[in-house]
């Protein structure tokens, strides 16, 4: 049976799986189990992407030693390839590790590297946890340098080592990573799971975050979890997640204005976001000054189901104001559209210990 959608309902379900309804959640963990990840990034024209994706959430009572809580002291959130995740995903995740790397020269690599390798481990057992910085350099064979690290080799072993299940990031300091044995960060007590079953569980959990996904996207990896869907208008073949259809009919608190981070787990599905929500997003932070439409940063402004703007600010801290370069508005926002907006705007600000300047 495929069940038929409207684009409403569709927008709406996407909306409750991202937590972007009315109803917010009570904390990051909570926001992790759902969305599956919490994407790191530093670029932080208004807030890093972490911290900005969990205030769009969880509102004015989020503060980002929260999120270093739920990681460092709680371990119910673990960092991993640039996000944080919840360790309900890691037993998913292990199998697929453990046969880390499948590229051939990722593997000769790391062959080459064996005492390398044998190094860094018995570093962290006897020292660790540590920063990259902190262990030396052994290598026997090096990787060539791709634009993002130098000719250090302790990166990428770590990373190699981290995918492998090896190693784990056990907390931050600043920006840099202190990492340690896997086995001293992660739970010891998982349960197991052959790699076809763990992949499909995986599959299911990412269609609980996605709601409703084009069928064999390679943005979303939904796969064969939930159901078939149709959406009306669209040609595309989805799969739905079936809570989510149940809840559809439930009582709606209604909508509200979010500010969403360019790199915000709503927008990364970028052609879902355009058959769904008629939003063609580019993210002009790579383009130069002269052809930005919007701005460097700029914020995408979801209110209710629909998109409705674009939010050009930055945090000046010299001036301890968060300055408002441009908001655009896709239409013009009716008085009552342009009272909610300007409210999320001055919410945003408190929440960031600044006043607001140049509001239009």
């Amino acid at each position: 049976m495929t069940h038929r959608l409207t684009r409403e309902q569709a927008r709406r379900i996407v909306v409750r799986a991202q937590l972007l309804d009315a109803a917010r959640p009570g904390d990051a963990v909570e926001v992790g189990e759902q969305l599956g990840y919490i994407k790191i990034d530093p670029t932080a024209t208004i807030a890093p992407c972490e911290h900005t994706v969990l205030w769009s959430r969880i509102g004015w009572s989020y503060e980002p030693g929260q999120l270093q809580k739920a990681v460092e002291i709680d371990r119910l959130l673990f960092e991993f390839d640039g996000a944080f995740r919840p360790v309900s995903l890691l037993p998913l995740m292990l199998p697929s590790m453990r046969r880390w790397p499948r590229r051939e020269s990722s593997r000769a690599w790391l062959d080459a590297n064996h005492g390398f390798r044998d190094d860094v481990l018995a570093r962290l057992r006897a020292e660790g946890p540590l920063l990259a910085a902190q262990i030396p350099d052994t290598s026997q064979v090096s990787r060539a340098p791709d634009g993002w690290s130098g000719s250090n080799q302790v990166p990428h072993m770590l990373e190699f080592l981290m995918r492998r299940g090896e190693v784990a990031i056990t907390g931050r300091e600043g920006r840099h990573r202190r990492w340690d044995l896997a086995e001293r960060v992660y739970p010891q007590d998982l349960p197991e799971y052959e790699e076809d079953e763990a992949a499909h569980l995986l599959a299911e959990r990412r269609l609980q975050a996605a709601g409703i996904a084009k069928h064999r996207s390679p943005w979303s990896q939904v796969g064969e979890a939930g159901e078939s869907a149709a959406v009306e208008g669209s040609k595309w073949k989805f799969r739905i997640d079936p809570e989510a259809l149940a809840a559809l009919d439930d009582e709606d608190d209604g909508g509200r204005v979010a500010l969403l981070t360019p790199y915000d787990s709503l927008l990364s599905d970028r052609p879902r976001l355009s058959e769904i929500f008629e939003f063609d997003y580019v993210l002009e932070q790579f383009k130069p000054k002269g052809q930005r439409k919007y701005g460097y940063f700029a914020h995408p402004i979801l209110m209710g189901d629909r998109f409705v703007g674009m939010l050009d600010a930055e945090v000046d801290r010299a001036h301890d104001v968060l300055r408002v370069n441009a908001l655009h508005e896709f239409l013009p926002f009716e008085p009552e559209e342009q009272e909610m907006v300007r409210a999320e705007i001055a919410d945003l600000a408190e929440w960031l210990g600044v006043a607001v300047t140049g509001m239009p």
